[in-house]
C-alpha cells in the first residue's frame, strides 16, 4: 500500500526533475517518466525481443509470436541495429504483392491502396521521407547504395586533389570502413596516405574527445594543402557529436571542401544539413533509422552541387559536378531513350547510379514513415533526457558494495556533444564477466575490444524504466567480475 502511495505522490507532482531527487533511483520513479513521456506511444511500433528468443536455436518464421507473456530484453543497442519496425512486414508484403501481380508493368502501375508509388518512382518517396530527418530540402537527399559505397562515390566528385591541395584530414579513430575509403581515394589518386591523410588524434588516450578547437587547429595547420575534410558527425567509439555547423564553417573558410558521416547522427540528433552549408553528406540507415541489416543507406549532396546548367540543351564539362555516373542518375524525361547521352537529374538523385532495390527502399520506409509521424525535434528532446538519465545513474546510484565505480564515461558530458549513446570504459579485465551477466539478464548492448561498453537508449523505443533496470543489472554484473578478480 506504502507503494502504491508513493507512486500516486509521484504521478501527481510537476514534471520531474531526477536531478537532486533521491526518488530518481527507484522503479517507480521511471515508470512515471515514462508515463509523461510524449513518445511513449512509439514502443509499440517496434517488435521488442523477448528474452526467449535471444536464445531461440530455431527461427520459426511463420510462429505466432506472443507478446504478453514472454519477458522483453532491454535492447540498448540501436547504434548498432536498430529494432524492426512492426510496419517492416506490411511495406514489404505490399512491394511483394505488387511484383506478384504486376511484374514488370509495377514499374509504372498505381494501386489505390499502395504505400509507395510504382517501383520506377520509389527513390522519389524515399527522398521525401529522409530529407527532415536530416534537415535537407527533399531535392537534396538520395536514398541509395551503401554508406561506404557512397563515400567512395561522393569522394570520386568532392575528392578532387591538385598538386598543392590533395590531403584528406579525418579522425584517427574513424570507423575503419571510412580509414579505408579514405586510404584506398587517396592511392587511386597515386598518392601516399602518410603524405595525404592527416589523422586527428585526441590529447588524452584516457578520454578521447576531440574538442573543437583542437579540430581547428588541425585545420589551420594543413588548410593550405588540404583539399577535403571528412568526420563523422557522431563519433562512434566516443558517442561524441561534433559541432558541424562551428568546423564546416570554418573548414570552408579555408577553401576546404567538407563532407560528413552521419552513420550515428541520422535519426539520433537534429541534423540541419541544408542549413549548415555542408557540402556532402553519407549515412546508413539501419542503426537508428531501423531499416534492417545492411539496409540502403542514403545520401545528401547541397544544392549548389547538385545544379545542372545545360546550354541550349547539351551538357559542357562544366554544366554539372563532375561524377561517377549511371543511368538512374539521368534525366528522367530521356532515361528510357537509351542514346548513351548522359544528362543528369538535378540534385542529389543525379549521383544514382542503378534503379534502387524497391524490397530495401520498402524496409527504410516503414521506418520513415514512424519517423514522419514525429520530428526529430522532439526525438532530440527525448534522447537529451532518457541520456542525461542513464548517466545521472550510473554516476550517482548508490553502490551497495562496491568502493568506486569500476568504470568511467568516455562520451562527453555536456548533452550538447553527444547523442543517444554513452560509452563506458571498464577497468581492465572486467569486460568478459561483465558482458556475460547482461546477457544472462537479456541485455543487448555493444562492446569495443578490450574495455568499451556502448549503451544507446533509441527514443522510439526504449523506456526509462528499461534504463533504471539496466543501471541496477550493469551495477551487479560489476561486483560480480570484481568478486571474481578476487
Amino acid at each position: 500500500m506504502g507503494s502504491r502511495l508513493r507512486v500516486q505522490q509521484i504521478r501527481s507532482g510537476p514534471p520531474l526533475s531526477y536531478k537532486d531527487d533521491s526518488r530518481a533511483f527507484t522503479r517507480e520513479y521511471a515508470a512515471t517518466l515514462d508515463e509523461q513521456d510524449p513518445l511513449n506511444k512509439f514502443r509499440e511500433e517496434f517488435i521488442i525481443i523477448s528474452a526467449k528468443d535471444l536464445k531461440r536455436k530455431t527461427l520459426r518464421p511463420y510462429e505466432v509470436e506472443d507478446d504478453t507473456t514472454d519477458c522483453r530484453s532491454i535492447y540498448l543497442c540501436g547504434n548498432s541495429l536498430g529494432l524492426q519496425p512492426r510496419n517492416t512486414r506490411k511495406y514489404i508484403d505490399y512491394y511483394l504483392r505488387a511484383w506478384a501481380i504486376k511484374g514488370v508493368t509495377g514499374h509504372f502501375t498505381h494501386h489505390d491502396d499502395e504505400l509507395l508509388p510504382p517501383f520506377v518512382d520509389v527513390d522519389s518517396a524515399g527522398a521525401k521521407l529522409m530529407a527532415p530527418v536530416v534537415g535537407a530540402l527533399e531535392s537534396e537527399v538520395a536514398v541509395m547504395g551503401s554508406l561506404t559505397t557512397n563515400l567512395h562515390l561522393l569522394m570520386a566528385s568532392f575528392y578532387r586533389p591538385t598538386k598543392d591541395r590533395y590531403k584528406i584530414i579525418i579522425e584517427g579513430k574513424a570507423f575503419p570502413s571510412d580509414h579505408y575509403a579514405v586510404e584506398s581515394q587517396v592511392r587511386h589518386h597515386e598518392l601516399r596516405p602518410k603524405d595525404a591523410m592527416v589523422l586527428i588524434e585526441p590529447k588524452d588516450y584516457d578520454y578521447p574527445v576531440l574538442e573543437t578547437e583542437h579540430i581547428l587547429r588541425v585545420i589551420d595547420e594543413h588548410a593550405s594543402s588540404t583539399a577535403l575534410l571528412l568526420l563523422s558527425a557522431i563519433q562512434y567509439y566516443t558517442g561524441q557529436y561534433f559541432d558541424i555547423k562551428k568546423i564546416t564553417a570554418y573548414a570552408q573558410s579555408k577553401g576546404i571542401v567538407v563532407g560528413w558521416d552521419c552513420a550515428h547522427a541520422a535519426g539520433n540528433v537534429d541534423l540541419h544539413l541544408h542549413d549548415w552549408n555542408v557540402d556532402f553528406a553519407a549515412w546508413c540507415n539501419y542503426k537508428y533509422l531501423n531499416s534492417g541489416p545492411g539496409g540502403m543507406a542514403g545520401i545528401f549532396v547541397h544544392e549548389r552541387h547538385g545544379e545542372v546548367q545545360l546550354n541550349k540543351g547539351e551538357e559542357t564539362e562544366d554544366s554539372f559536378r563532375p561524377r561517377l555516373s549511371g543511368w538512374w542518375g539521368g534525366d528522367k524525361a530521356t532515361r528510357f531513350l537509351m542514346d548513351n547521352h548522359f544528362v543528369p537529374q538535378s540534385g542529389a538523385a543525379g549521383y544514382q547510379l542503378s534503379n534502387p532495390s524497391v524490397l530495401d527502399i520498402s524496409a527504410v520506409a516503414a521506418s520513415l514513415e514512424l519517423f514522419n509521424r514525429t520530428s526529430m525535434t522532439e526525438i532530440r528532446e527525448k534522447s537529451l533526457k532518457i541520456t542525461g538519465y542513464l548517466e545521472h545513474l550510473l554516476l550517482t546510484y548508490p553502490l551497495d558494495g562496491l568502493s568506486d565505480r569500476p568504470f568511467s564515461i568516455i562520451t562527453p558530458s555536456n548533452p550538447s556533444e553527444r547523442g543517444a549513446q554513452l560509452s563506458l570504459r571498464l577497468k581492465p579485465g572486467l569486460l568478459d564477466s561483465v558482458l556475460e551477466t547482461l546477457e544472462e539478464h537479456a541485455v543487448v548492448i555493444d562492446e569495443r575490444k578490450p574495455d568499451v561498453i556502448r549503451v544507446a537508449p533509441a527514443p522510439l523505443y526504449n523506456t526509462y524504466e528499461e534504463v533504471w533496470q539496466f543501471c541496477q543489472i550493469f551495477l551487479e554484473a560489476c561486483r560480480k567480475a570484481l568478486q571474481a578478480q578476487g
